[in-house]
C-alpha cells in the first residue's frame, strides 16, 4: 500500500472519529452556574434559568425530556431567548418540554427559527457569513407558541417591555424580536427607577446590544450563537451567525469592554450569550461546544 493511500486512509479515519464525537456532543447536555454581581447590597439572589435555541421537532423527545427536567432547579426566573422549533409541527413538543418551566415566572422574545422553518443548506456557507432567510421559506405557528407562553403567564417582550417583583426585587424588562430578522424595534422609555433593568433579544447583534445598554439595562441576556457549533479546541468559536465577535460567542462577558467588575469594565454591563441546547436537524453536529442551558445568579454588589 502506498504512502498516500495510508494517509488517505488515516484522514479519513480521524474524519470519521470527530463526526462520531461530534453528533454524540450534540445530545450531552450540560446546565453552566455563572453569577454577576449587579444587586443593591444587601438584595436576595435572584436566580435565572437562561434557555435558547431548543430547535425542537416533534421526533426530539430526548432533548424535550431533558428540559423538562430543568424544572428541578426551582428558578426563580426563566429567559427564554427564542428558536424554540424547528418544525412546522413542533409546537406542542415545544410547549410539552418548556411546561415544568412555564409553572415559574419567565419571559421571552422569539428568533427566526420562531417564525420559519429552517431548511437544508450547504453548511459551510455558515462557517463564511451570517444565515440569510429564503424568501419562500415556510412560516411557522409563531402564535400558537406565544399563546402557550403567555396564557401560562410568561411575558412577551418582543419590542416590548414588563415587569415582575420575585422575592421583594422589582425587575424591569425590555425586549427586542429577533435582530437576525431585522424585526427589532426599541419600544418607548418608561421610568424604571429602583429596579433591576434586564435586556433580552434573541440574536446578539452590536446595535441590538448597544440598543438595551443605552436603555439602561445593567445586564443582556441572547442566544443565536450555538456557541458557534463548531469550535477549535483551545481557540473557541470560529463564527457567531451575526456581527458579535467571537471571543463572547458564549457566557458570561462585559459589553462593550472588560466585565464590569474588571479594571477598565466601568462603562460596561453584563452579558450574557447562550450556547443554546440544539441544532439545525439538518446538521445535527456539535465540535467542543456542548449543548446547555445557564443557570444565571445575580449577587448583591460588593460580594
Amino acid at each position: 500500500m502506498t504512502t498516500w493511500v495510508k494517509a488517505a486512509g488515516a484522514v479519513a479515519s480521524v474524519g470519521a472519529g470527530v463526526l462520531a464525537w461530534s453528533l454524540l456532543e450534540a445530545r450531552s447536555y450540560a446546565v453552566r452556574q455563572v453569577s454577576a454581581p449587579v444587586l443593591e447590597p444587601g438584595s436576595r439572589p435572584l436566580r435565572i434559568l437562561h434557555l435558547s435555541d431548543l430547535h425542537l421537532t416533534p421526533g426530539s423527545t430526548h432533548r424535550a425530556e431533558w428540559v423538562r427536567s430543568l424544572a428541578r432547579y426551582r428558578p426563580d426566573l426563566v429567559v427564554d431567548t427564542g428558536d424554540n422549533l424547528a418544525h412546522p409541527d413542533a409546537v406542542p413538543t415545544a410547549l410539552h418540554a418548556l411546561a415544568p418551566l412555564l409553572e415559574f415566572p419567565g419571559v421571552f422574545v422569539h428568533g427566526s427559527n420562531d417564525y420559519f422553518a429552517p431548511r437544508l443548506k450547504n453548511p459551510l456557507t455558515y462557517l463564511r457569513r451570517p444565515t440569510e432567510m429564503e424568501g419562500d421559506a415556510t412560516p411557522l405557528d409563531t402564535a400558537s407558541l406565544t399563546a402557550g407562553f403567555t396564557a401560562a403567564g410568561w411575558l412577551n417582550l418582543n419590542n416590548a417591555r414588563g415587569e415582575l417583583e420575585i422575592g421583594g426585587q422589582r425587575i424591569a424588562l425590555v425586549g427586542l424580536d429577533d435582530p437576525h430578522l431585522g424585526r427589532d424595534a426599541l419600544p418607548a422609555a418608561v421610568d424604571a427607577a429602583g429596579a433591576v433593568r434586564i435586556g433580552v433579544t434573541h440574536a446578539p447583534y452590536v446595535r441590538a446590544l448597544e440598543a438595551l445598554r443605552h436603555d439602561g439595562a445593567s445586564v443582556l441576556l441572547a442566544g443565536h450563537t450555538h456557541g458557534g457549533q463548531v469550535a477549535v479546541p483551545g481557540y473557541g468559536a470560529l463564527v457567531t451567525n451575526c456581527d458579535l465577535d467571537t471571543s463572547r460567542a458564549s457566557g458570561l462577558h462585559g459589553w462593550p469592554g472588560p466585565r464590569p467588575d474588571a479594571p477598565g469594565g466601568l462603562e460596561s454591563v453584563w452579558l450574557h450569550v447562550s450556547a443554546g441546547v440544539g441544532t439545525s436537524p439538518f446538521t445535527p453536529v456539535r465540535l467542543a461546544c456542548r449543548p446547555e442551558v445557564t443557570m444565571l445568579t445575580l449577587m448583591p454588589r460588593g460580594r
